[in-house]
């Protein structure tokens, strides 16, 4: 990125592609100025005064570079003193706001862009399809490319984490030779991570085999899969059931898979595992993974343990209408 703009909003709440923007501004500032100072704040915390403080001339003319994450939570005479600046910018100062969308700090958003603000939008990745397309373009931007099979097998790999994936993309291009990286360079390089990771322990948890899925949580907790991979791929699994499980019933093929955004093979597997679940005992399940979520993040204290208490609870909710 050449040239950054004075100010720049990144709208959306997609973390990893909202910090990949916000990144993307700050090593263009230091390219240009190795010396830039940076200062990174959290909206929250900004106090009136505190921006046009910090945007006054050096007394040397040294270039910085704000940022101010989490803008949504700006108090309103903060938002006030961002949107005048942004119609006057000083000349050795790029600001950078960060919101994640939605109605709150609306008046920033509304306010910023009107005063002249570029705007970078950046949007959730929902479906199977659309972090498809993103390994392609990560890999593309390595200067290689990866077969769709291969593609895939990454995915049921690593799982959906947008920060996983880019890193996985990332050590398959510098790691394999070639120009396509193939799904058996992807088998390599994740096999085992793939035999003994989240969706492995999902399926068993699903299908009702609490033995061998609590047996695949322990080996994958010694071998270093990393829990909260493991809770997502367990949210995902029970998510993809209440989709296809809730879809409207005369829908067919790409019909259905348009729908709920998943490729057709994985609808079968799906409708095979929905056998014995119903709309109460998938909600139930939901929410011990939700709660498991939390502990894992720092909100517990044995993250195995909650791990293992959600397997148990996703196979007792089984059979539940």
């Amino acid at each position: 990125m050449a040239n950054p703009a004075p100010v720049t909003l990144v709208v959306g709440d997609e973390e990893f592609l909202a910090d990949r923007a916000v990144g993307s501004i700050v090593a263009a500032v230091r390219a240009e100025d190795p010396g830039a100072e940076l200062r990174d704040l959290q909206g929250s915390k900004v106090e009136p005064g505190e921006l046009t403080g910090l945007a006054s001339p050096s007394l040397f003319g040294d270039r910085s570079v704000i940022v101010i994450r989490g803008a949504q939570d700006l108090s309103k005479d903060v938002i006030a003193e961002i949107v005048k600046y942004t119609a006057h910018p000083a000349d050795d100062t790029v600001l950078v706001l960060a919101h994640p969308g939605g109605v709150k700090g609306k008046a920033l958003v509304d306010g910023v862009k009107k005063a002249g603000a570029d705007v970078v939008t950046v949007t959730k990745l929902t479906k199977a399809g659309e972090r498809l397309d993103f390994i392609k373009a990560e890999v593309r931007g390595e200067g290689r490319s990866i077969s769709p099979a291969a593609a895939q097998a990454l995915l049921d790999a690593v799982g959906s984490d947008l920060r996983e994936l880019a890193a996985a993309c990332n050590q398959l291009a510098f790691d394999t030779e070639g120009k396509n990286i193939d799904e058996a360079a992807v088998a390599k390089y994740y096999r085992g991570r793939a035999e003994v990771s989240g969706f492995t322990i999902a399926d068993l948890a699903i299908e009702g085999r609490l033995g061998e899925a609590l047996e695949q949580v322990r080996w994958a907790i010694a071998t270093g899969v990393a829990p909260v991979l493991i809770v997502s791929a367990l949210a995902g699994g029970l998510r993809s059931l209440a989709k296809v499980g809730g879809a409207p019933r005369n829908l067919r093929g790409g019909q259905l898979a348009s729908h709920v955004g998943m490729p057709p093979w994985k609808i079968d597997r799906v409708k095979r595992q929905l056998a014995g679940w119903g709309p109460e005992g998938i909600s139930i399940a939901l929410q011990a993974v939700a709660t498991a979520d939390e502990q894992v993040k720092g909100g517990g204290t044995d993250p195995a343990y909650a791990l293992e208490k959600a397997v148990h609870t996703i196979v007792t909710s089984r059979g539940t209408r």
